[in-house]
């Protein structure tokens, strides 16, 4: 991985083996690759049961009774609970509280919860699932988005008036959420719908090309292996202890607590081991109703969904509806751009919210235009439900703007990266609501980093290119390289990092010094979960930078320290890495301290003299002063321990206004630019990604070998939704929810990829990092179908392209 280096905000040149910089072993690594790592899913209890839910499988239907008699007979059966069971609230939610905890009254999507079962097997459950009887009344789905976001006479999901999300979200009807943004010409006439039009007009005459498109992302789910699981255990004082796989610990408990009816120190949660997550571990699955069950068996319960549950079990990325338009000079100088997208929510509002508040303010990407419309809606629907999946709301948007980029330059006649350069953002640009761009964007740069990059072989410059894992189709042998044509494709992608819109985003940490066996010790604790990206690796590096100790254990995630946040938006090496330096540095202030008032360090001496390396005390002007060992003393013979917790809180952001839609709502940018070379059988349909090559600024790299393995990740789920992710949905039912049928990249489809790194330090976040998780995924995906379209000539609107699409059939 080739990497170029700016100054760094903080100095790691004393950094200890296996801190900051370097590629330390992650804990789990080995036990995953050999199978002995603990998932969710392999939790067990003596004397346990077995929990299983029972699904409606109506997408829209009224709820007239539920019968559960004969279930209650079946030998085995310990529980059946419905929503009369439920003790508490009726309702959570991961923002708003509108999603019942089993459906009352009516259920809004094809598997939605009904009833539980608790049982001694999986069989027996199993049978007494389909003994419950529910008579419903069936009524027709409410499955097109965009009549939902603009026909005020389409039925409605949710009753009027049972919900209120926020004052200023343009609420009403299905709409969960109306975000306009207005800026330049559409300012001064901003929702006056005539003039805006009669603006457009003027701004149209004075282009000199004009390019307008309608375009479509499909549902594509988070595909995580790991199904959804956990293991609910009764504590002697009436509470319940939940292990499970989840990507917030503390939201869950926040959501949870209210629906038992519980205080909120009877409510214990440890993270279980998460195979996957990528957004579809935000939301609550089988937390609630396992607790429920165990307490009221007064004995452990276990939920494993199996993936046919997993795909109705957990939300999925939105689906979204994009109009575009792009006005531009003669020499590419972008003049307006105007964008409506509406995003599927699906049946309850989960993060459509803030998705809407992502998908309006990056909605025309890292482009300089001065004169902006953008309408953007969430909705509700009967569909299944969407929320988080890396990107959120972002890679819809990318797909649309990056595709106009494409278009706007091909009619233009210029080359795809000279527009974008011409248009490029750069440190102080603004973004259309208004925000500065803070810290280093070097955009420009990186595009023409991606075009310098070498090409790949030419198959017929391959030793075998007859081999045919080198053709579209592949092992498949379905073609042997007649018809097939190459393609070279760019995508560049804008995210926000960290929350947004006024969020307080904070983590906590909690980090312990002390003498074991005659050596330094440091204990972290954070409630941050581990989900794959390595966190629980980069903790342990900060510490044994910030403190000089290799020996540093990693306390397991649970609710005994304050909330970590979520692992979601690229925020927990920022977040809990901010707050675990902030911790060890309070950590290193009280060794100091302790040093002065043991006469080790003159009084007069300050902390900028002082630092920990090797498990010593060393001064920069009398070199080593002591050991930690002789300082602190055996913590089992009455040593001291030196323990502090922090916060870390980053900068303040603010909602984005509703009628201008103007505000500084973000903490952070992050940007990646992809370059993608195709092989296309344009006969049959067939695509083949020779290579997917990124540039991508990070602001400072922590872990190298795990940086370069969420580049690479998050370009092949990109890739996913270019070629071939997509959630079929057809009258709000799920036509495909297996692997088999939702196909997702193997090792076979992923392409070599060349990374290119740059550290532009970030002067507001933690050592100058920058995350880097999501903005690949971005990218990644216009790349590939700006490559599929030059080899192909045709226009590919729609995510994923479907092989009908590029040899033209009409399906």
């Amino acid at each position: 991985m080739a990497t170029t280096t700016a100054p760094t905000v903080t100095d790691l040149s004393s950094t200890t083996r296996d801190g900051l910089g370097s590629s330390p072993r992650r804990p789990d690594g080995t036990l995953k690759v050999t199978g002995e790592f603990a998932y969710s899913s392999d939790m067990w209890m003596e004397d346990m049961l077995w929990g299983m839910t029972l699904r409606s499988p109506h997408p829209h239907a009224k709820i007239l009774g539920i019968d559960i008699t004969e279930a209650l007979k079946v030998p085995g059966v310990e529980a059946v609970l419905t929503h009369e069971d439920v003790p508490g609230a009726k309702c959570y939610g991961l923002e708003y509280k509108d999603q019942p905890v089993l459906a009352f009254g009516k259920v809004r999507y094809k598997g939605e919860p009904v009833a539980l079962v608790a049982a001694d097997h999986p069989e027996t459950a199993r049978r007494a699932l389909e003994r419950i009887k529910v008579d419903y009344e069936v009524l027709p789905p409410v499955s097109d988005s965009r009549r939902a976001a603009l026909d005020p006479e389409y039925p409605l999901v949710h009753e009027e008036g049972t919900l209120k999300i926020h004052e200023e979200y343009h609420q009403s009807g299905n709409r969960v959420r109306y975000q306009p943004i207005r800026t330049g010409g559409f300012r001064d006439v901003a929702g006056e719908r005539e003039r805006e039009r009669e603006v457009l007009d003027a701004l149209r005459a004075q282009a000199d090309a004009v390019v307008e498109t309608e375009y479509e992302v499909g549902m594509q789910d988070q595909a995580f292996l790991g199904p959804e699981s956990g293991l609910a255990v009764p504590e002697e004082d009436g509470g319940v202890h939940l292990y499970v796989a989840t990507q917030w610990l503390h939201n869950d408990l926040w959501q949870i607590v209210p629906c038992l009816g519980l205080p909120e120190d009877k409510v214990r949660m440890t993270m279980a081991g998460v195979g996957g997550a990528f957004g579809g571990r935000e939301d609550l699955s089988m937390q609630i109703h396992g607790a429920l069950l165990a307490l009221r068996t007064g004995k452990p319960v276990k939920i494993v969904y199996n993936r046919e549950e997993s795909f109705y079990g957990h939300v999925h990325r939105h689906p979204a509806k994009m109009r575009f338009e792009h006005g531009a000079k003669a020499d590419g100088t972008l003049l307006y751009a105007t964008l409506e997208i509406i995003v599927d929510g699906g049946a309850y509002a989960s993060a459509t919210p803030a998705v809407v508040g992502v998908a309006s303010s990056l909605g025309i990407g890292p482009y300089e235009v001065p004169n902006v419309l953008v309408d953007a809606y969430g909705v509700y629907t009967t569909n299944p439900p969407c929320g988080a999946m890396r990107g959120f709301g972002a890679v819809q948007a990318c797909f649309g703007y990056e595709s106009q980029m494409d278009k706007l330059a091909e009619k233009l006649g210029m080359h795809p990266v000279d527009l974008r350069i011409k248009n490029a953002m750069s440190q102080g640009s603004r973004i259309i609501t208004g925000q500065e761009l803070h810290s280093p964007l070097p955009m420009a740069d990186m595009l023409q980093r991606a075009r310098d990059l070498p090409m790949p072989a030419d198959r017929s410059e391959l030793p075998d290119p007859s081999d045919l894992r080198t053709l579209p189709g592949g092992v498949a042998g379905t073609t042997h390289g007649e018809g097939v044509v190459r393609g070279v494709g760019y995508g560049v992608g804008l995210k926000n990092l960290c929350f947004s819109e006024g969020f307080d985003d904070y983590s906590t940490a909690r980090v312990r010094l002390e003498i074991v066996a005659g050596e330094p010790n440091v204990l972290v604790h954070t409630a941050a979960a581990e989900v794959g990206q390595g966190l629980v690796t980069v903790k342990g590096q900060i510490a044994r930078t910030e403190l000089g100790v290799e020996n540093v254990a990693i306390n397991p995630s649970d609710t005994r320290v304050g909330s970590a946040g979520s692992s979601s938006a690229s925020r927990q090496s920022y977040m809990t890495g901010g707050a675990v330096k902030l911790a060890c540095e309070a950590v290193r202030a009280s060794v100091f301290a302790i040093a002065r008032e043991r006469g080790v360090v003159p009084a007069d001496r300050n902390d900028a003299d002082l630092s920990l390396a090797g498990g010593k005390l060393v001064s920069a002007t009398d070199g080593v002063l002591t050991s930690l060992a002789d300082l602190l003393g055996e913590s089992a013979s009455g040593g001291t321990v030196v323990e502090e917790t922090r916060e870390h809180h980053h900068r303040p952001t603010e909602m984005i206004d509703p009628v201008l839609g103007q505000g500084s709502s973000h903490t952070q940018f992050g940007m990646c630019v992809h370059r993608a070379v195709v092989d296309v059988d344009v006969e049959l349909g067939l695509v083949k990604v020779v290579a997917l090559d990124a540039v991508q600024d990070v602001g400072k790299v922590l872990h190298p070998q795990q940086l370069a393995g969420q580049i690479q990740g998050a370009s092949t789920q990109g890739l996913g939704l270019a070629l071939m992710e997509e959630i079929q949905v057809k009258d709000s039912e799920i036509r495909n929810p297996s692997f088999t049928d939702y196909l997702i990249p193997t090792i076979l489809d992923t392409p070599p990829m060349r990374i290119e790194v740059l550290e532009h330090p970030d002067p507001h976040a933690p050592y100058g990092l920058r995350g880097a998780g999501e903005p690949p995924t971005l990218s990644s995906t216009p790349a590939i179908v700006a490559a599929v379209r030059d080899a192909t000539g045709r226009a590919l609107t729609h995510a994923p392209v479907r092989p009908e699409d590029i040899v033209g059939i009409d399906l």
